[in-house]
């Protein structure tokens, strides 16, 4: 399970009340682990008089430095609160590792439905599917046109050198998750390296912004998303690295799942989605950027997706995972760093 329930309960008694003392949760504790993430552990928790409430922890094990960072994490949810992105309600940090063996911290369940599956997004009507892929695509720019320093995240990251710096951080990373020989990793990395874009200008990102890692409300006027979830890699950087990382996921409508990620694979490939050029258009229309050429950046989302699904399966292999569909991370690998090369040879 990865969570002491009855040590969960304690520490809300007594610290829950100095920062949501309108929330009131009455013990025994009770918790289901949520499916579909495959890195920090999301729980859904139900007191004795049945209130939801959401848990992140983060992996069991082999915990790489500046990853899973859960502080960061409750940073960014509280600061964007208020603002043109939905997020749930952020209650309570606990950053002391003794009470359940690694910090974690609370938030509300917020209401509506992850679209998680293919057969979840075949079911929407065309009306539907257009509207969810037009409110994720809004919801992204209207991030990426967050101030920083009005919601207090001026020193959330350092913008200026950010591309260079993922690169060194995505390399480091493998460095300490490798178990086996990746063919073409290092060559896609250095020729990324060589090829770097200048950033039009910094924004908060979410850092891997998708389908998936939002929850959509399907209201009975409108269509549109909930809160985003899953911050863990959130920063200030170039805003591009958010977008190309929306369209690795993104397939087009009537065409064949990729099979490269299949975790979140063929969710957009139903009649209503936006095609990927749809998504620019509307992307660039909102926020103004130039993304004439977003090769690049597609290119860098293939690495960096595959040096963390590598990290998933060193810790699958080693016992260090909870729940299913992790078996399946590292047959992804060389399949997304072949893609990766394909886009970057795109930008010569």
């Amino acid at each position: 399970m990865g969570l002491d329930l009855i040590a969960v309960a304690e520490y809300l008694d007594v610290h829950l009340g100095d920062h949501a003392p309108d929330l009131k949760v009455r013990g025994p504790l009770s918790a289901t682990l949520i499916a579909g993430g495959l890195s920090n552990l999301t729980y859904e928790l139900r007191d004795a008089e049945g209130r939801a409430l959401i848990l992140r922890r983060p992996p069991l094990g082999h915990v790489l430095p500046t990853a899973h960072d859960m502080r960061r994490e409750f940073r960014v949810v509280s600061a964007l609160a208020g603002t043109a992105v939905p997020v749930a309600r952020a209650y309570l940090l606990c950053e002391d590792p003794d009470v359940i063996g690694a910090p974690f911290y609370l938030m509300e369940k917020a209401d509506g439905v992850v679209l998680r599956t293919r057969a979840q997004c075949a079911a929407l009507t065309p009306a539907q599917a257009r509207a969810v892929s037009e409110s994720l695509v809004d919801v992204l720019a209207g991030l990426h046109g967050v101030d920083p320093e009005a919601v207090g995240l001026a020193d959330f990251g350092r913008p200026e050198g950010y591309l260079h710096r993922q690169l060194d951080r995505w390399d480091r990373q493998y460095a300490a998750s490798q178990s086996r020989e990746i063919r073409g990793l290092f060559e896609l990395g250095d020729g990324l390296r060589a090829a770097v874009p200048v950033t039009q200008r910094s924004a908060v990102l979410h850092g891997d912004f998708r389908l998936d890692n939002v929850m959509m409300r399907f209201g009975a006027d409108a269509i549109g998303v909930a809160a985003v979830f899953d911050w863990e890699m959130s920063t200030l950087g170039d805003p591009l690295a958010d977008l190309g990382l929306l369209l690795t996921y993104w397939e087009d409508p009537g065409h064949p799942a990729k099979g490269i990620l299949s975790a979140s694979g063929g969710l957009t490939n139903h009649e209503g989605f936006l095609a990927g050029r749809e998504v620019v258009d509307r992307y660039q229309a909102a926020t103004g950027l130039i993304v004439d050429d977003l090769d690049w950046y597609v290119a860098f989302s293939h690495y960096k997706l595959a040096v963390v699904l590598e990290g998933i399966h060193y810790r699958h292999e080693h016992g260090l995972t909870l729940g299913e569909g992790f078996e399946r991370a590292g047959a992804a690998v060389p399949a997304l760093v072949e893609g990766g090369r394909r886009y970057l040879d795109r930008t010569r």
